[in-house]
This record gives structure tokens, sequence and C-alpha cells, in this order.
């Protein structure tokens, strides 16, 4: 195949984003629909999803909202069956549902560790499970897996995200092994400290007005000497998911400002 900047489009294709009501998702769903992909996106609850439905009509992009569990096999099972239905088999999936308890690990009873590693790794391999016999009958498919530099790191008081990016690196490996040969590219976006709601308790000050310890540390290891925003996930999402990427599988792409590479600089 000849190489031309059409290779980045994905006009015609359906792109899954889970999880991509707001936050980092929707900015990578943006992405792959300013690209030219027709986008579906899920959330747990139907408020989300119509918060979700609001942000992309200002945006100009017709996305489709469900509400679906990536937890309940049954539940997503039926889900990708309405969406064959309703918008057409699958061609992109972004596996983005995630979450993340910051506790120290003594304190961290088994069931929210489950509940962590449930929806982090058991949910792409749920909804991985029922996207792929649809890309396998179209002939190719990308599976996009959001990992994390904590798939290649441990940090305090987050055992169980780790463990499940750690796991869902792992899964990337295995579905690229199995699915390799049917033309389906599995890969990974790992983000560094991405400016979002989610990590503003990582950013603000302490209660005596002096600077958050983990904000400092955060900027003395990247050498951007800045946190992320959503905006920078959009290239990587939109390279991973187009033809410009048909023979990278099983690359995890850190978005990190350099992050990982870095020793730090002494403050």
């Amino acid at each position: 195949m000849s190489f031309n900047m059409n290779n980045f489009r994905l006009d015609g294709k359906i792109a899954l984003v889970t999880g991509a009501a707001h936050g980092i998702g929707q900015a990578m769903a943006s992405g792959l629909a300013h690209a030219g992909a027709t986008i579906v996106f899920n959330d747990i609850r139907q408020e989300m999803v119509d918060k979700g439905m609001q942000a992309y009509a200002a945006e100009g992009i017709n996305a489709r909202g469900y509400v679906c569990d990536v937890t309940d096999e049954a539940a997503v099972d039926q889900f990708i069956k309405r969406v064959r239905d309703e918008v057409g088999i699958i061609d992109i999936l972004v596996n983005n549902a995630g979450l993340i308890k910051r506790m120290p690990m003594l304190d961290m009873s088994p069931d929210d560790f489950r509940q962590v590693v449930d929806i982090n790794l058991n949910g792409p391999f749920i909804v991985s499970k029922a996207v792929i016999p649809g890309m396998i009958e179209k002939g190719h498919g990308k599976i996009i897996n959001i990992c994390s530099m904590m798939s290649e790191l441990g940090r305090e008081t987050i055992a169980g995200y780790a463990a499940s990016k750690g796991g869902l690196k792992m899964l990337t490996k295995n579905v690229c092994a199995e699915f390799g040969s049917a033309n389906i590219q599995c890969n990974g976006i790992g983000p560094g400290y991405i400016a979002t709601p989610q990590t503003a308790p990582l950013r603000e000050p302490q209660a005596d007005g002096s600077p958050n310890p983990m904000n400092t540390l955060i900027m003395s290891k990247t050498p951007a000497n800045r946190w992320g925003t959503p905006d920078d996930l959009k290239g990587a999402a939109v390279f991973l998911a187009s033809d410009a990427s048909n023979f990278v599988n099983v690359h995890i792409l850190y978005v990190d400002g350099g992050m990982l590479s870095y020793f730090g600089r002494p403050q």
C-alpha cells in the first residue's frame, strides 16, 4: 500500500470508545470523529450519557451514546448487538473506561481491589471479546487499550490500579498473539499525568496553601515541564486507529511528556 496522508483518515469507520462521556475518553473520541470516524460511546449512567451527547453535539459531532456496564458480559453482548443493528460493525475499539482508588494497600479491601481490576482489566477483556468477531468478519480491526505509566511503574496508594494496568498491558500482548493473523492490531496508549477532574486532587494546594508535593514531584520529573491535556492524546489515538499503523502491533505509546525516560531534576 502506497502511503499518503489519507492513511490517517478514518472515514467510514465506526469507533467505540468506552467511558467516553467526559475526560480523556471524550477527547480521544473527538479526535477520531474529526478524522472521519462515526463515534459510539457508553457510560454506566444515563445522566452521564446525556451530558456526553451534549458535549459532542456542541462540537458538531453526531455521536451515539448508550448505557452499559463494561463489567457485565451479558449487557455488553446486548450493547454490541444493538450497535451493530443501529450503527454497524465496530472497526475501532478504544478500551478507555477506568477507575482509580487511591488508598494505602493495607487499608484497601479485597472488594475495592476487585472493583478496580474488574473495570480496568475485566472490562477490556469482555468488550474486546464482544467486538472481535465482527472485526474478523470485516477482515480488519483496531483495538486500543488505555494503559498507564503504571503499566510500568508502581506507586504508593494505587495497588489495584497499577495491578490492573500492568495486566492490561499483557492482555494487549495476548490479543495481538491470538488475532494478529486476522488483521487486528491491538496497541495501547499510556497517558502521563493528564489534567482532568480525576487528577485534580494531585494539583490542589495543601490546606496551609503550600504546593501539593505530588504536583511538585510530577513537574520535576516531566521534561515537558507541564501536565498533559486531554487534547495531547488525540494524535496518538488517531494514529493507532488508522491505516497508518497497520504494521504496528502490541506497542504501548506513552504520551507522558518524557516522564518514563527521565530521572528528574532537583528541587
